[in-house]
This record gives structure tokens, sequence and C-alpha cells, in this order.
């Protein structure tokens, strides 16, 4: 098999945007070149396990009526079923990265698919509601971890032009659930039992666990890397500033999304059958929005986040203005949905601002936007309890984004003047 072996990103033409790269980079665990079949497989397995953790993710919000009627529990109750899996995602992405330092990528990989496999199919099994709350925060542990080594993964098996749509191409599996996977996943969960759901997805979590043995080459851990080294992320202003670009600039899209469906039936007034069609619209968005967010970070990082800001300023707004016309509704859905351009971005960011703790800051990402999740869902529910109304969602993640503006300027002056002394 191939062995990984570890280079310098920062040597000459790794970079064709210098003015969006951090100028110092560490040498990190890469793969030797491989064929393009093989990067293609390898892109595949990582993506089939995103397909898997995306689906498990948020098929459980159209399940948690069934799901609270057998554990005769109130619609509120359930809801602490994701708030755990949310929790387990914030603490297990910096948590995991840090003690799995002196792992290899390859086994670090397995082991996380492992565990969400696992935590799946016992949530499928669990006898009780506290069980299964604990075990959906178990599950949610190896969500942020795998996602950042994945993107470290792919980013390393691409040409250095072609980072950012590498890692595209492995979160493009966790986009595909939105359309695919969690609908389909809902509807037998609705029509048999919502555990089968659930191990249906611990069975896609073992079959990443195959295709990753099959066709990820084994790697050897990069020189020096330690637990300390990877806490040494946390020292950098811009890891900070980039977590809360996430953090705070995309919690709109969440203060939309999650109360979409009132949104529709009580503002549009369109029929509930039109929800599936929102959510599927949304994913369709997601989708476009993360290819073609690759190709942008692929010629300008910074500029693609700065950018996907300012547009999601302008369509949240164009949301809670338009929101009573069922057309300009579906088509904000969408357009919302797009804004996942960021992620890319956004993911290569931390990557390159880490220098030689790449594997928490890329791994605490996918903390940063489950904090945008939870920020953006009670802020909206804020407004809406306060009797603004479901619309004026979209005005609450505007100023979410204007925030994150806020944020993202500091980084882009404080970078300004870091190249200029340099």
């Amino acid at each position: 098999m191939t062995k990984f072996a570890a280079i310098d990103l920062d040597s000459p033409g790794q970079s064709t945007d210098s003015q969006d790269q951090d100028h110092v980079q560490a040498p990190v665990a890469v793969p030797a070149p491989v064929s393009r079949l093989a990067a293609i497989l390898i892109e595949l397995a990582l993506a089939v396990g995103g397909f898997g953790i995306g689906t498990g993710e948020f098929a459980i919000m159209g399940l948690l009526p069934n799901m609270a009627s057998e554990f005769s529990v109130t619609p509120s109750q359930a809801g602490y079923v994701i708030s755990a899996y949310a929790l387990g995602v914030v603490i297990g992405a910096p948590v995991i990265a840090v003690a799995a330092a002196r792992m290899a990528r390859r086994d670090l990989l397995l082991l996380l698919m492992g565990i969400f496999a696992v935590g799946n199919i016992f949530s499928a099994l669990a006898p009780s509601f506290e069980s299964f709350t604990l075990l959906r925060f178990v599950t949610g542990l190896p969500h942020g971890a795998y996602f950042g080594v994945a993107a470290l993964v792919a980013a390393s098996l691409a040409p250095p032009h072609k980072r950012a749509s590498a890692v595209g191409r492995v979160m493009l599996g966790l986009t595909v659930a939105t359309l695919v996977g969690t609908p389909v996943a809902t509807f037998f969960g609705q029509a048999f039992s919502w555990r089968i759901a659930f191990l249906a997805v611990g069975a896609i979590g073992l079959l990443t666990v195959a295709l990753i043995f099959l066709y990820l080459p084994r790697d050897t851990v990069a020189e020096g890397a330690s637990f300390k080294r990877e806490l040494g992320a946390f020292k950098r202003k811009q890891v900070w500033l980039t977590l809360g670009i996430a953090a705070v600039g995309y919690g709109g899209m969440f203060a939309v999304f999650t109360y979409i469906a009132s949104t529709a039936t009580k503002v549009a007034m369109m029929p509930e059958s039109m929800v599936s069609v929102l959510m599927a619209l949304f994913g369709v968005g997601m989708i476009t929005g993360n290819i073609v967010g690759g190709w942008l970070a692929d010629r300008s990082i910074m500029n693609t986040i700065g950018g996907s800001i300012l547009y999601n300023i302008v369509i949240l707004t164009l949301f809670s203005l338009t929101a009573a016309s069922p057309t300009m509704l579906c088509l904000c859905t969408f357009l919302i949905g797009c804004g996942f351009a960021a992620g890319p971005a956004i993911q290569t960011r931390l990557m390159d601002v880490a220098a030689d703790a790449q594997t928490l800051a890329a791994a605490s990402n996918h903390s940063a936007f489950n904090i945008a999740n939870a920020l953006g869902a009670w802020l909206g529910g804020l407004v809406i309890a306060w009797g603004y109304g479901f619309a004026a969602t979209g005005f609450v993640g505007a100023l979410l984004s204007i925030a994150g503006a806020g944020v993202f300027a500091v980084s882009y002056i404080l970078d300004r003047k870091e190249k200029a002394r340099a």
C-alpha cells in the first residue's frame, strides 16, 4: 500500500492565492501521489461517511413525534435528543482531535466511523428515553472529528490549487443527505418504525468503515505530532476568528430553516404537503452551494467567505420581506441553502491558519457550525415568542450575518497586517 509522507505545505507552488493563505505552514502527514482513480475512491468512501452522518443527524427531526410517542414523552422533552447530539458534536470534535494527536489518520477515521455506526445501532435498540438520549450524545462525539480529518485527507490528495474543491466533494455527502438520505430515512421510519432509520444509518457507518479500510492507504503520523501541539491551535488568533465567523455569521441559515415549516403554513399559507418540497429545495441549494463554493474557494478563500456573508445578509433580508409569497418563499429557501458555499472555504481556511495543529482546527469547524445551529434556532425562537412572527427569522439571520461580517473584517485586517510585516 502507498505510505503517507510528510511534506511542507509552504513549499513553492503550494498556493495559488497567496493573499488568502496564512504565511506559516507546517509539515503534516499527507499521502504520496496516488492515481486519480484511487483519489476518487478515497473521496467516495469519505463522502459516504458524511452521507451517513448527515442522515442520522437530520432524520431524527422528522421522527421526533414517533419516538416521543413510543417513549411516552412530550414533544419538548423529545427535543432533548437533538440537543444531546449537538452537544456531543461540540464536545467531541476538539477533545478527540487532541486525544488522538498521535494516531494515524486512517486509524482515526476507522475508529470514529466505528463509534458512529455502533452508536446508531444501539440507538435503534435503546430500551428507554434516557438511554436513547445518552446514545445520541455518544453518537455525536465523532461527528466533527470525522469531518475534520476527512477534509485534511481529501485536501492532501488534491493538487494545491484544488484543495477546497476536494474538501467540498467530501462534504457533498453531508449535503446530499439533506436531499436524499433524510427524506428516505424519515419515510421508512414513519411507515414502519423510527428504529429502522437508525439501523440503516448504522449500516451506512459500517459500509464506510469497510470502504475506508479498502481504499485509504495506511499512513504515518506527522513528525512531532502531540497533544500539546494540537492545543497550540487555540493560541492562534486567526483560528478563533475563523471559528467565530462560522459560529456567528452562519447562524442565520439555521434561524430560518428551524422554523421553515411554520413559515410555509402560517405565513405563506402553503399546504403542509409543500413542506417536503421546501426541504428538498433547501437540500438542492446546499448541494449547489457546496460545489460552487469549493470552486470559488480554490480561487480566493477570503473573498469566498466575505462574499458569502454579504450574500446571506441580502438573501435573509429578502426572505423576511417576501415570506408571504409562496413563490418567493420557495426561491429564498433554495438561495439560503446555497449559502452553504462558505463551508469548503472556512474548512480550508482553518487548515491554513492552524499551521501545525490542523486536526484540532479542522475538527472544531463542525463544533462552530453546531453552535451556529443552536444560536440561530434560539434567537429565531425568541423573536417568534416576542410576537414578531415566523417571517422575522430572516431578519434575525441577517443580523447574525452582519455580526459575522464584523468578525470577518477583524480577521481580514489582522491578516493584512501580518502579511505586511512578513
